[in-house]
């Protein structure tokens, strides 16, 4: 005689609640991972954010800095030269250096930016140099919700020096600036200590020109980067009464008697000697008579960058051909 086998009906409870158990348990590690995850994020997030005070005494809050407009070619080379040149989006007309920025788009000349263009590369942050314009373009970005730093422009070692940790405090790259600032302030101390051996009476001459378009000299004045490197060089700038960029006159340049004629390499090449100093102006100049003309890069020479030091360097050695300059300091 078969028996049936008295099956209970709660015989598979326990293994059900088991699974049930295991389920829950990896739901709930899930969410606590997820829920750590996001916490991270936005832990990191949080201290990812600083607040600059830029030029214009504005407190910027950055954020994300990994897609970046930059405007000014000091502003560009010194993100590259801190090794974030890889986070530039796009740049300006101006960022020629190093040769790489000029594979990223084109946003236009500095003084002449269309904000549209601007915020059409979708930035998360814009970086640029004081002076950048015009004053409607620059006053729409800053009402834009993509925060745009204004970096301080003016013409000195220190100013650079602070120019490099600024922009390495945007980046968030601060070990790697105070290591290039500092790097750079010893330069210029070895450049100045150099400079100061050389008497007054033997101080030469050196008038900066823009150009020579159409006979009429563009002379470079006081309160110009031009300006500020001849006295870096250890010229005199005989046009130093004459606020900024202005033409210069016959007879002005005549009277400075500059001994020598710095100039920017063209497109086309370096100014030639035979063209520069059969102007009227210059014929007469004691320049003319030993051909006394140094051309160089214009962003180099004027850009007021990581590499000024080395050009202000140069410029000396090019007007002081005797002048015994000494080894720059190890970098850092």
């Amino acid at each position: 005689m078969m028996r049936l086998a008295h099956t209970s009906p709660h015989h598979g409870a326990p293994r059900s609640l088991e699974r049930f158990a295991g389920r829950r348990s990896q739901i709930v590690f899930g969410l606590a991972v997820a829920v750590g995850i996001t916490l991270s994020a936005i832990v990191q997030t949080v201290a990812a954010e600083r607040v600059i005070e830029d030029a214009t005494g504005r407190s910027v809050k950055i954020g994300s800095t990994d897609r970046i407009v930059t405007i000014g070619g000091d502003i560009t080379e010194i993100v590259y030269a801190l090794g974030a040149g890889d986070r530039i989006i796009a740049r300006d007309t101006t960022s020629s250096y190093p040769p790489e920025a000029n594979a990223k788009p084109d946003i236009g000349y500095m003084r002449a930016l269309s904000a549209e263009g601007v915020l059409s590369v979708k930035p998360d942050l814009i970086i640029a140099v004081e002076g950048s314009g015009p004053k409607d373009a620059v006053d729409l970005l800053e009402s834009a919700s993509v925060p745009i730093v204004i970096v301080p422009e003016k013409h000195s070692p220190e100013s650079i020096v602070a120019k490099i940790r600024l922009i390495a405090d945007i980046l968030g790259e601060a070990e790697k600036g105070n290591k290039m600032a500092d790097t750079l302030a010893a330069r210029f101390g070895a450049l100045e200590a150099a400079i100061a051996k050389i008497p007054a009476d033997e101080r030469k001459k050196a008038v900066f020109l823009m150009s020579l378009a159409g006979g009429k000299p563009m002379a470079a004045g006081h309160n110009t980067s031009a300006d500020a490197m001849i006295g870096l060089a250890g010229g005199i700038n005989p046009m130093g009464s004459v606020e900024g960029y202005k033409p210069a006159s016959d007879e002005a340049l005549i009277a400075a008697a500059p001994e020598v004629v710095v100039m920017m390499n063209s497109q086309s090449g370096p100014p030639k000697p035979d063209v520069v100093f059969d102007s009227p102006s210059l014929r007469a100049t004691p320049a003319a008579t030993n051909k006394a003309l140094v051309a160089m890069d214009g962003l180099y020479l004027l850009g007021f960058g990581p590499r000024t030091a080395d050009a202000a360097r140069d410029l000396a050695q090019a007007i002081y051909p005797s002048l015994d300059l000494p080894e720059w300091p190890a970098a850092n």
